[in-house]
């Protein structure tokens, strides 16, 4: 068997259970190689993307997984642009945020990245990760909240 090469795009997805249970099953199909390829915004501090980078790769090398990974600065879709090799990756994995929380989704960049390269492409949709420990108290409520125009009815409000 040979080994393929598959280039894994995400960002803000990229240490997600989700994510790493695809990479997962895709390594148990056949032996794959993975490089993990996080495109930030132009004004991302470097020190930050880099660090998110190193904080993915531990999350999926934890699942013995072989990744490396790159940073890439600019438009998510012209950083693939700049790392696809058709002699190098077989296929690709994206990974996005659902629906409206997706910038990624709103420029159909799955679909653009398939259309782009030939290659098949599987589309992971993550959560989006929590940044409070697990165990951490919620953080707390201000302000009226969204049910405040209901207040006016009385309803567990304040009573006089």
């Amino acid at each position: 068997m040979s080994l393929y090469h598959v280039l894994v795009v995400a960002q803000r997805t990229a240490a997600t259970s989700e994510l790493i249970a695809a990479m997962v099953r895709r390594h148990e199909q056949s032996p794959v190689r993975f490089r993990l390829l996080m495109p930030f915004p132009p004004a991302t501090p470097r020190a930050e993307a880099q660090q998110q980078l190193a904080e993915a790769l531990e999350a999926m090398r934890t699942r013995d997984l072989a990744v490396d990974g790159e940073v890439g600065f600019g438009q998510a879709l012209e950083v693939v642009v700049e790392a696809w090799d058709p002699r190098r990756w077989d296929e690709i994995i994206v990974s996005t945020l659902p629906g409206p929380l997706s910038t990624w989704l709103q420029i159909d960049l799955p679909h653009r990245v398939a259309r782009m390269t030939g290659v098949e492409v599987t589309h992971v949709v993550a959560q989006p990760p929590r940044r409070t420990p697990v165990g951490a108290p919620p953080a707390p409520h201000h302000g009226p909240g969204v049910l405040a125009p209901l207040a006016v009815m009385g309803w567990g409000g304040h009573h006089h």
